[in-house]
This record gives C-alpha cells, structure tokens and sequence, in this order.
C-alpha cells in the first residue's frame, strides 16, 4: 500500500514550468524551470532540486538536497545546501551528474525544514515556524516564509522575505503565487530499495 510519503516523493520528482504564468503576465513572474530526480544512492527520499530561467536552464539560482522522511505521523522535507555548488550545476540535466553528490557535499539547513500535510490530492506544505531560515538576498538578510502545493498536475509556490527586525517583507512576490505544470514525470527513477514503488502520478 502507498503511504503518504511515498506519494509525497512520487509528485515531487518530475519538471515543472510556469511557462503559461510567465508569458500571459511576462512582467509580473518570470519563466522558470523546476526539476526535482532522486539521489538513488543516497539515503531514501533525497532529491535533487534546479530552479532556474528558462533562458539559463543550467545555470540554476537554486540548487538543493531535499530529503522527505515522515517522522511518527509527521511529514517533513528537509532542505540542504552544497557545498562548491557549481560543481553540480545542471546535474538534473545531466543524471550521471546526479551520482557525483555525496553525503560530504551536503549542508542541512537549520530552520528551513517544510512541515507537509496532505491536501486532495496531493499535498501543502510551509517552512517550520520560528523566522530561523534565514537567506542572504541583495546583500540583506531576511528570513523565509515558503509555501507551496503540489498534486498530480502541478505545484504552486510562493516565497517571501521578511526583515527579522521589524518582520516587513522585503522581497518576494506580491502578486501571488507561481503556478508551474508538470512537463516530465521522473517517478520512475525512484529506485526499488527505497521501497516506495514506481507510480506514475495520474493526470
């Protein structure tokens, strides 16, 4: 039987696009690619996430591990940086990329840790709360409020940052979230040890 977490890790490998968002309201949110494919010889439920323009696919501005694990009844997805990052730049583009990140490349992120709860069919989530996953932007430092959803379709998602002095929202978007579709479905590359089946995401 398919349990939460492995549906979980099932809808989060795949490619996405907000191409349709980004070309009716080009001024608003920009064009860009999300990949997500797991680290088959890593630990069960790491993924590798790329986020990047359209223009600039492999030139991602974000690049992390991800690691969804269920703790009791609880699920959450951890987030870790690499260390040297370019080194793995384009590393969803290229799977065998994918086999040159190790455990010693990896830097949890403290306080940036998404609590996950089911939602129709699919899921929701948002970074833990206590304003401690903090990110340097245009030489400020702001810690992030996240938030996405994610279903067989698509996910949507939407990041803010907030002074951690006086808590006002210094970047992000102000006209709601990005919505991205899926294009590529990579449930199939989640290998058979981590015992969590190959489904297909239904459309």
């Amino acid at each position: 039987m398919s349990t939460p977490l492995n549906r979980l890790v099932q809808l989060l490998c795949g490619s996405f696009t907000n191409d349709e968002q980004a070309f009716e309201n080009p001024p608003l949110y920009a064009h860009i690619n999300v990949t997500v494919r797991p680290l088959p010889h890593l630990a069960e439920g790491m993924l590798l996430l790329e986020q990047a323009y359209a223009l600039a696919p492999a030139e991602p501005y974000r690049i992390r591990v991800l690691h969804a694990c269920a703790e009791g009844e609880n699920l959450h997805i951890r987030n870790h940086a690499l260390h040297d990052a370019e080194r793995f730049w384009g590393a969803t583009l290229q799977p065998e990329k994918l086999l040159t990140i190790h455990t010693s490349d990896l830097q949890l992120l403290e306080g940036c840790t998404y609590v996950v709860t089911p939602q129709g069919s699919g899921f929701s989530g948002e970074v833990e709360p206590g304003c401690r996953c903090m990110v340097e932007r245009k030489g400020r430092t702001s810690y992030l409020v996240s938030r996405f959803e994610i279903d067989p379709n698509g996910m949507s998602t939407i990041d803010r940052g907030h002074d951690p002095d006086n808590h006002e929202q210094i970047w992000g978007s102000l006209a709601g979230p990005f919505l991205f579709r899926r294009v590529e479905n990579y449930a199939s590359e989640i290998p058979p040890h981590w015992g969590m089946g190959t489904s297909q995401p239904s459309t």
